[in-house]
C-alpha cells in the first residue's frame, strides 16, 4: 500500500512540530526517516500511525483517508524502540496476543504465528519467556506480533538503537531480508546514518519538522540539497570551504573521500596534519590548510602522523557547491573555486 501526508501539521502547546509537511511513499518501498533528535521524525510516524492527533492535513494509506481512523483500523503494523513483551506469557503467546483479542480462528492464529516465526528464526523459541531471551531475540519477537498482522504497511520507531553494535548489524540484515520477501511497504524513523544508507529504497532526510530532501541513499549522499543534508551524511561529515566561484561568494562541499594526501613536494597546496584517527581499513587524517580544518581519508598504512606537512589534492569534479546565505546547493562547476584566506 503507498501511503500519502498532504499538509500535515502537528503542535504540542504553543511549539509546531511539523507544518505543511507533504510526503508520498510508494507502495512496496523501504522509505527511511532520518534525522537528528527532535526533527520531527518520530512525531510524523506516530502520526500515521494515529497515535497523535494532527492539526492540519491528511493522511491517507492506500488511497484511504485514515486521518481520524483509530490505529487499529489503519492496516498498519508497528515496532517500537522498546520491546514491551508481556513478561509472563511466551514467546508464542506474545506474537499472537492481539489475534487472539481480535477474535481470529485459532487455526489461523498458528498459521500466521508459524509464518512469522519462519521468517525471523524463531521456531526454536516459542516456548520461551521474554526473560530467557537475548536483545536481539526479543526484538526479533516484537517484530514477529507486528508481522502477524499481515499489514501491507509497516512502521518502525528506532527498533534498533537499544542494542549493541553487532546486533544491529545482523538485525538491518535480517530486516533488509524481510523487506525483500514481503514487498511490504516499510517506514522507518533513524538518527543513525549508517541504518538509513543500508536499509532505505528512499531516505527522507529531516531538520525542524521539515523534510529537506528525498531520493535514494546515494542521491542524498552524492548531490545533497543544502549543506545540512551534506553535514548530517557522512563520517566525518563533509568539508565545508569558503571561497568564490568568478568572483561570487560560494562554500566548496567536499567529502573527506575525494580528498587525496601526497608527499609536499610544492606541486599541491600544503597542510599540516593536525590529527590521525585509526579505523580500522583506512584511517582519517585531520589537516590543517591555511587556516581551513579538514578531514581526509587515507589508506591505513600508517605513514602520516601529528604535524607532518602533506600535499592536498581536492578532486574537484567531486564537490557540491552552495550559497553561503541560504546554504541551498547551487548548479555551479567547482573547477574555478579559489580558498577564502583565513
Amino acid at each position: 500500500m503507498n501511503v500519502s501526508i498532504k499538509q500535515l501539521a502537528v503542535r504540542m502547546g504553543a511549539n509546531t512540530v511539523l507544518s505543511d509537511l507533504d510526503l508520498d511513499v510508494v507502495a512496496g518501498e523501504f522509505l527511511v526517516l532520518l534525522g537528528p533528535s527532535g526533527c520531527g521524525k518520530s512525531t510524523l510516524l506516530h502520526a500515521i500511525a494515529g497515535l497523535i492527533d494532527t492539526d492540519a492535513g491528511s493522511v491517507h494509506i492506500g488511497g484511504r483517508d485514515v486521518t481520524w481512523a483509530d490505529p487499529k483500523d489503519r492496516a498498519i503494523g508497528m515496532v517500537f524502540q522498546s520491546y514491551a513483551l508481556y513478561p509472563t506469557m511466551n514467546v508464542e503467546r506474545n506474537m499472537s496476543f492481539g489475534l487472539r483479542v481480535a477474535g481470529l480462528p485459532k487455526a489461523e492464529i498458528a498459521r500466521r504465528v508459524e509464518r512469522a516465526s519462519k521468517m525471523l528464526q524463531l521456531d526454536p523459541l516459542l516456548a520461551r519467556k521474554p526473560a530467557q531471551l537475548s536483545g536481539g531475540q526479543r526484538q526479533r519477537v516484537a517484530i514477529g506480533r507486528a508481522l502477524v498482522r499481515e499489514a501491507q504497511v509497516f512502521l518502525f520507531d528506532e527498533p534498533l538503537s537499544n542494542l549493541d553494535a553487532k546486533l544491529r548489524t545482523e538485525l538491518r540484515r535480517e530486516l533488509k531480508a524481510l523487506h525483500r520477501d514481503l514487498g511490504a511497504t516499510m517506514i522507518y524513523v533513524t538518527h543513525d546514518q549508517v541504518e538509513a544508507m543500508t536499509l532505505a529504497t528512499r531516505v527522507a532526510v529531516m531538520c525542524a519538522g521539515r523534510i529537506q530532501q528525498i531520493g535514494t541513499p546515494g542521491e542524498v549522499y552524492a548531490r545533497p540539497a543544502n549543506m545540512f543534508v551534506a553535514g548530517f551524511l557522512g563520517s566525518p561529515s563533509m568539508n565545508f570551504i569558503e571561497g568564490e566561484i568568478d568572483g561570487t561568494a560560494a562554500t566548496l562541499g567536499l567529502r573527506p573521500e575525494h580528498i587525496a594526501l601526497h608527499p609536499a613536494d610544492g606541486a599541491l597546496p600544503a597542510a599540516q596534519v593536525t590529527l590521525v584517527e585509526a579505523m580500522g581499513a583506512h584511517e582519517v587524517v585531520w589537516l590543517d590548510l591555511e587556516g581551513h580544518r579538514l578531514a581526509a581519508i587515507a589508506p591505513a598504512a600508517g605513514v602520516h602522523a601529528i604535524g607532518d606537512r602533506v600535499g592536498v589534492q581536492m578532486m574537484l569534479a567531486r564537490a557540491s557547491v552552495f550559497d553561503p546565505v541560504s546554504q541551498e546547493r547551487i548548479e555551479r562547476s567547482a573547477v574555478s573555486f579559489r580558498r577564502r584566506p583565513r
